[in-house]
C-alpha cells in the first residue's frame, strides 16, 4: 500500500478544548470515551485535573486522548479561579496553533466562563471574537444549528437599541456573503436558499413600523440576488419559523440575537451548537454555558458536545474528500425534519453565557 493510501486512512485529528476547569467542561469531554469516532479526538487539557473529575464520576481518563496543557493553579468543579483564565486561554491556542500548522483539522469547544476570564485582567467576550483577532479575520458570523435549523446572526451581542444602527447596508453585505460562501465550503451546498429577517414587526409594513427593511434590508439582497444567490425576504421573523416557509431552505438570518437565538434554543437548547463562519479553520462549539452547580455532579449532558464533535468530523471529511451528491430523493438544501427538545437530560445552566 502506498503511503499516500495510507496517510488518508488515518483517522481526522479533531482537537476538544476542554474549556473552564471549575465547569462542566472537563466532564462532557471525558464522556467522549463513550462513543466510537470516526476520527481522532484530542482532548486538550490539564492531566491531573481530568484524571480527578474522572475519578470523581467514576469515568476513566485512559479512554481518551490527551495533550496535557498544564493549569495555572489546581481547580475544583463549580470554584472558579481567575488564576486559570490563561489556562483556559492557553488551551485555545494550543489548539489554534495546531489548525494553522495541520496537526488538526478542526476544533471543537466546550463552555468556557467569560466573567472570570475579564476579572482577571483579560479583555474576553467570547470564543467568536477571541479566535477571529488570532486568526486576523476582519469579520466572522455566529451560527448556532440544530433541530433542523441553521441560524446565523446579522448582529450578535448588542443592547437592542443598539442593533439598527449596527445592521448598515456593507455590514449586512458582507455578513451574508461570508455565510453564503460558508454554506458552499463547509457545508457542501452548491446552491444554498437563505431567508432572510426583517428586523422590525412585520418586516416594516410597507415602511408603516420602520424603514429598515426599504432602505437597508432589501437593496442588499436585490443586489446579491443579481449576482445568483438564493435569497428570500425580508420576511417578518415571526413566520420565517414556520415550518412551511423554513421547508426547503438551508440557512436563516435573523438580525439580532434573540430574534433567531430564542426560537433555536427553544427547538434545540441541550442539542444545538455553535459554527464560527468566515474563519480560515473549522470551528464548532457546544451552546451552553459552564453550568458550576453541575460540575463534578454526573448530571451535565454531553449532547451538544458530541453534536459538535459530529459537526466538525462532517465538514473536516467534506474537505478532504470529493463532494458526493445528495441522498437519493431530498435536495441537498431540504432540512433534516425539525425535532422537539431532548429532555432526557438536565440542562446546563449559568456561566457566561453559550453561544460565544
Amino acid at each position: 500500500m502506498s503511503n499516500t493510501a495510507t496517510k488518508s486512512a488515518e483517522p481526522l485529528p479533531i482537537a476538544v478544548t476542554s474549556g473552564e476547569p471549575a465547569g462542566i467542561g472537563p466532564d462532557i469531554c471525558l464522556r467522549l470515551a463513550e462513543r466510537v469516532w470516526p476520527a481522532r479526538l484530542v482532548v486538550l487539557g490539564d492531566r491531573k485535573l481530568l484524571a480527578a473529575r474522572a475519578q470523581q464520576l467514576g469515568l476513566d481518563a485512559s479512554r481518551i486522548e490527551i495533550r496535557h496543557v498544564p493549569l495555572r493553579e489546581s481547580a475544583l468543579a463549580g470554584r472558579l479561579a481567575t488564576a486559570n483564565a490563561a489556562y483556559v486561554l492557553d488551551m485555545l491556542d494550543a489548539a489554534l496553533d495546531g489548525c494553522a500548522a495541520g496537526e488538526y483539522v478542526a476544533m471543537v469547544t466546550a463552555p468556557v466562563h467569560k466573567g472570570v476570564i475579564n476579572d482577571a485582567g483579560i479583555a474576553f467576550s467570547g470564543h467568536t471574537e477571541y479566535l477571529a483577532e488570532r486568526t486576523a479575520t476582519p469579520r466572522v458570523v455566529m451560527m448556532l444549528a440544530g433541530a433542523g435549523l441553521r441560524v446565523a446572526l446579522a448582529t450578535t451581542h448588542l443592547a437592542l437599541k443598539d442593533v439598527p444602527a449596527a445592521i448598515t447596508r456593507d455590514d449586512l453585505e458582507t455578513t451574508l456573503r461570508i455565510l453564503h460562501a460558508d454554506m458552499q465550503i463547509k457545508f457542501g451546498i452548491a446552491a444554498p436558499r437563505i431567508l432572510v429577517a426583517g428586523l422590525n414587526p412585520h418586516a416594516g409594513e410597507g415602511g408603516h413600523m420602520g424603514r429598515e427593511e426599504i432602505e437597508v434590508i432589501a437593496p442588499v439582497l436585490e443586489k446579491l440576488r443579481g449576482e445568483g444567490m438564493d435569497l428570500v425576504g425580508p420576511l417578518p421573523a415571526d413566520t420565517l419559523f414556520t415550518r412551511n416557509v423554513l421547508a426547503g431552505s438551508d440557512a436563516q438570518l435573523a438580525m439580532y440575537h434573540d430574534q433567531g437565538l430564542a426560537v433555536l434554543k427553544y427547538a434545540a437548547f441541550d442539542e444545538g451548537i455553535n459554527v464560527t463562519l468566515g474563519l480560515p479553520i473549522i470551528r464548532t462549539s457546544v451552546d451552553h454555558g459552564t453550568a458550576l452547580d453541575l460540575a463534578g455532579s454526573g448530571k451535565a449532558s454531553p449532547t451538544s458536545l458530541f453534536a459538535a464533535v459530529d459537526a466538525a468530523i462532517d465538514m473536516a471529511s467534506r474537505r478532504s474528500a470529493p463532494p458526493a451528491g445528495p441522498p437519493q430523493g431530498r435536495r441537498s438544501h431540504d432540512p433534516e425534519p425539525a425535532q422537539p427538545a431532548n429532555h432526557r437530560h438536565p440542562l446546563p445552566r449559568e456561566g457566561g453565557g453559550g453561544d460565544g
